[in-house]
């Protein structure tokens, strides 16, 4: 037998720690080693699976949940900004008390927005995320072509609803200011009572539509309030009147004197001098709201019989001011009456042209109303000799056309109140404080 040499090294199995002999055996998986002796095998707890199965449930679901919340946003987004589909400017009204959803369905009604669903739901986005800056406020709002959601909420939050104007004439009566507010068609409800006189401060004031009757009244009273504190503070030294009530009364009646702004100061100061010398006031504003209180007509002719009347506020037969004004006095005569002007006049009469003469001595206001007497008398025959005219032109448009043409000539058609001559107690001295006739004026239109 011979002997065969191998010079190559023998072939052994992976499983021998030698060399495999083919790319098969290589592939074959080979056995891992003996675990080191005295090393305990770990096993995986329960409540370690557990927990990182909860870990990433939630990781889940809030990756989820961010995708669909900026999905969310994107679309608010969009739908806030984006331009709204109304061709025209339009006026909405949104009630007081009413829901978000109302709001949204008139908007949509209105075709102010597209869809009351995306409204709702960038209110309610909006409202979260600023709370207190985004709200529905009630009135009347004006919205222009193409608003969008963002600009309607906008309008709604900051209450730019549409602004009415209301004018209060001053010397108006409360009676008559409530009467004036019971018939102004944007404003609601009733008012409880009628205020007290010289409570309301005439002025215009801007209102929404829907707004209250009442709460209006309290914003006149409020602001009177203010004015005659303001007013008061700065008031000169050494008035015949100690309290802000009896200013007043005071200025409510230097504002049915005159309507002239050059004047009031001067009339005022002739108040106060009577004050001061215990003088009547004999003021004729006085004896209408005697007789016809709130509801008084002034510029209404006077008779004597109304002058000699006896009642709190006539000025004729009582002493000082009246208990309550007489009509509800603006800033300016308020300001009149706390600042009157200084002079030594006691008397004034009307001059035909809208202003007074002011005298100082009974004598002097005497040659005053003699020639008041004489321009009265060229008025009533220049009106007469006017209406004859209209009358003979156009029958039946006597009282309408009379009229018109006492207005073109300049000539005042309202009779003047108080022109009777002096009675007799005012041929007595001008020291005596009760019989001094108080001047005649022309009354306002």
């Amino acid at each position: 037998m011979s002997n065969i040499r191998r010079d190559g090294a023998p072939t052994l199995s992976r499983r021998d720690g030698l060399r495999p002999r083919s790319p098969a055996e290589a592939l074959e998986p080979g056995r891992a080693p003996p675990r080191p002796r005295g090393v305990r095998q770990r096993r995986e707890s329960r409540v370690v699976r557990g927990f990182a199965r909860v870990v990433s449930g939630v990781l889940t679901i809030a990756l989820v949940g961010m995708l669909v919340l900026g999905g969310l946003t994107l679309f608010v987004g969009h739908v806030y900004s984006r331009p709204g589909p109304l061709t025209v400017a339009q006026t909405v009204v949104v009630p007081k008390g009413a829901s978000s959803n109302e709001i949204a369905d008139d908007l949509e009604r209105e075709g102010v927005i597209s869809s009351r669903w995306a409204f709702m739901v960038s209110y309610l986005v909006q409202s979260r995320t600023r709370p207190g800056e985004v709200m529905l406020r009630h009135g009347e709002y004006l919205f222009k072509p193409q608003v969008s959601v963002r600009e309607v909420l906008e309008i709604l939050s900051e209450g730019k609803s549409v602004q009415y104007r209301v004018t209060i004439p001053e010397g108006l009566t409360s009676q008559q200011i409530v009467e004036r507010l019971m018939r102004e068609e944007h404003l609601v409800g009733e008012i409880s009572q009628i205020p007290v006189e010289g409570s309301l401060m005439p002025e215009t004031y801007s209102i929404e539509k829907g707004m209250e009757r009442q709460e209006l009244i309290r914003r006149m009273q409020l602001k009177q309030e203010q004015v005659l504190e303001k007013a008061w503070e700065r008031r000169s030294p050494n008035l015949p009147i100690s309290t802000p009530q009896e200013a007043v009364v005071l200025a409510s009646i230097i504002e049915k004197e005159t309507g002239r702004a050059d004047e009031r100061q001067r009339i005022a100061g002739v108040f106060v001098n009577r004050l001061g010398k215990n003088m009547r006031l004999q003021s004729d504003p006085t004896i209408l709201y005697g007789i016809f209180g709130g509801a008084v007509q002034w510029g209404k002719p006077i008779l004597q019989s109304e002058k000699d009347a006896k009642n709190a506020h006539n000025t004729y037969q009582i002493n000082g001011l009246p208990p309550t004004p007489i009509c509800n006095p603006g800033r300016p005569a308020l300001e009149a009456a706390l600042n009157p002007a200084t002079h030594e006049d006691v008397f004034f009469v009307a001059d035909g042209t809208g202003g007074h003469i002011f005298s100082k001595t009974y004598q002097e206001h005497q040659a005053a109303v003699s020639k008041w007497r004489e321009i009265e008398r060229d008025m009533r025959a220049r009106q007469a000799a006017s209406a004859s005219e209209t009358e003979a032109a156009a029958p039946e448009a006597e009282a309408a056309a009379g009229e018109a043409s006492g207005e073109a000539k300049g000539i005042p058609v309202t009779q003047v109140i108080n022109a009777s001559e002096p009675d007799d107690e005012a041929a007595e001295p001008a020291g005596s404080a009760s019989s001094i006739p108080m001047p005649v004026r022309k009354p306002k239109n």
